[in-house]
C-alpha cells in the first residue's frame, strides 16, 4: 500500500538519487548531499516544532510503498515563501496607451517582475516515480499536503500557491526562457532552474530586468506559453484544480509557468472534510475513494487513500494495512476528504 509521511535523514539516500534524477529540476531538494541532509533536518525540525504563525519551517513527505519500503516519491511545504530573501514572479499586468488626438486607446499586457508572493505558503518539490501507473498516486502525493495544511492551520498562510512547470520543448529548451531569461542571464535553463534554489535568490533581481516587458514585443513562441502547464505538468494541474486552485496574474519569472493560489477555507480538504473514527473494515466492503489522513504528533502524519463508506455514520472501516499505515487503532479519528468533489458542492465539512 502507498502511504505519505514525513521525511526523515533516514530517507536521505533515496532523496539524493531523487534530487539527481528528478525531471523537472526538485528546486526543494539540493543535489549537494549536505545541502540536502541540513533540509531534510530542517523538516524533521519543523514537524517537531511548537509552531503559532509560519516562518522558515520546511515540510517534507514522503511516499512509501508499505510492502517494499522503496520511496515513490517526494513532495514539499514552504511555510513562508521567500522567508530569508524575497520570492520573485512576473506579475502579468494590463497598461492603458491612450491619445485623445489620435483617438487610440490600447491595452497592452506588460510583465514586470514581483516579490508580493513572498511570505506565503507554497506547495513545492513535487515529484513521482515513472514507473506508478494511474493517477491515484499522484493525488495522494500531491493532496495529502493540503490534508496536513487543514489539520495545522496555525504553521501556514490564510493563502497557498503553487508554482508549475512552464511550457519547454522534447530538448528541455523553454521558449519564454530564450527570449527573456537568456538575454539577461546568457546561460542555460537548467542550469539557472538549480541556481535559483526556488525562485528567492538574490541573483534574481540583480540580472533580470525590473522595468515592465510588454508581452507584444516579445517572439510569438513566447507569448503562447505565458501562464500555460507543460504537458509533463498537465495532471498536477488537474489535480490543484481539484483542490480549489485557481490561477492567478503571476507567472514562474524563467519559464512563464502558471501560478496557481488557493484559499484554504475554500479548499476540498477543509470545505469536504469529514472527521470520522476508525474502526475495522468488514470483508467486501466498498464506496467511494477518500484521502484519510492521521495526524498523529511529533511529526507522525500518514495519508492513505482508501474506500469509505458515503454515510458518515458509517464511520471509516479500514482494512488492516490502511490502518498499520495510518498508525491507527479502532476509536482513533482520521480526517477524510472525498477524492473527487461531487456534482454539488453543497457538502460542508468540519473546518478545523
Amino acid at each position: 500500500m502507498l502511504f505519505v509521511r514525513p521525511g526523515r535523514l533516514a530517507d536521505l539516500d533515496a532523496l539524493e538519487h531523487m534530487a539527481r534524477t528528478a525531471q523537472p529540476v526538485l528546486h526543494s531538494l539540493p543535489h549537494d548531499r549536505r545541502a540536502l541532509e541540513a533540509r531534510v533536518a530542517l523538516s524533521e525540525d519543523s514537524f517537531r516544532a511548537e509552531v503559532d504563525f509560519p516562518g522558515e519551517e520546511f515540510y517534507l513527505f514522503v511516499l512509501e510503498d508499505s510492502e517494499s519500503g522503496k520511496l515513490m516519491g517526494t513532495a514539499s511545504i514552504v511555510a513562508a515563501a521567500g522567508y530569508s530573501d524575497p520570492f520573485y514572479a512576473f506579475r502579468n499586468d494590463a497598461l492603458i496607451h491612450a491619445s485623445r488626438e489620435l483617438h487610440v486607446n490600447r491595452k497592452i499586457h506588460a510583465l514586470t517582475m514581483s516579490h508580493e508572493l513572498t511570505g506565503k505558503s507554497r506547495l513545492a518539490g513535487y515529484y513521482i516515480d515513472p514507473s506508478l501507473r494511474g493517477d491515484a498516486a499522484a493525488h495522494l502525493m500531491s493532496r495529502a499536503r493540503m490534508m496536513y495544511i487543514a489539520a495545522n492551520r496555525k504553521r501556514f498562510t490564510p493563502e497557498v500557491f503553487s508554482l508549475l512547470l512552464g511550457v519547454t520543448d522534447e530538448n528541455g529548451v523553454s521558449p519564454f526562457w530564450e527570449a527573456v531569461g537568456r538575454r539577461f542571464f546568457g546561460r542555460n535553463f537548467a542550469d539557472i532552474e538549480i541556481e535559483s534554489g526556488g525562485r528567492s535568490r538574490t541573483f534574481i533581481a540583480e540580472v533580470m530586468p525590473t522595468y515592465p516587458i510588454y508581452v507584444p514585443l516579445l517572439p510569438e513562441a513566447a507569448q503562447r506559453v505565458l501562464g500555460e502547464p507543460d504537458s509533463k505538468a498537465l495532471l498536477a494541474y488537474e489535480i490543484h484544480l481539484e483542490e480549489g486552485f485557481e490561477t492567478d496574474r503571476f507567472i514562474d519569472i524563467f519559464d512563464a509557468g502558471p501560478v496557481l493560489t488557493a484559499q484554504v477555507d475554500r479548499s476540498a480538504c477543509v470545505t469536504l472534510n469529514e472527521t470520522r473514527v476508525a474502526h475495522e473494515a468488514a470483508a467486501g466492503a466498498n464506496g467511494s475513494t477518500y484521502l484519510i489522513a492521521h495526524n498523529g504528533g511529533e511529526g507522525q502524519f500518514r495519508c492513505v487513500l482508501g474506500e469509505l463508506p458515503t454515510a458518515r455514520n458509517e464511520g471509516a472501516p479500514l482494512a488492516q494495512p490502511a490502518r498499520a499505515a495510518l498508525g491507527v487503532q479502532d476509536g482513533d479519528t482520521v480526517r477524510c476528504v472525498p477524492l473527487h468533489r461531487p456534482e454539488t458542492n453543497e457538502q460542508s465539512g468540519d473546518a478545523q
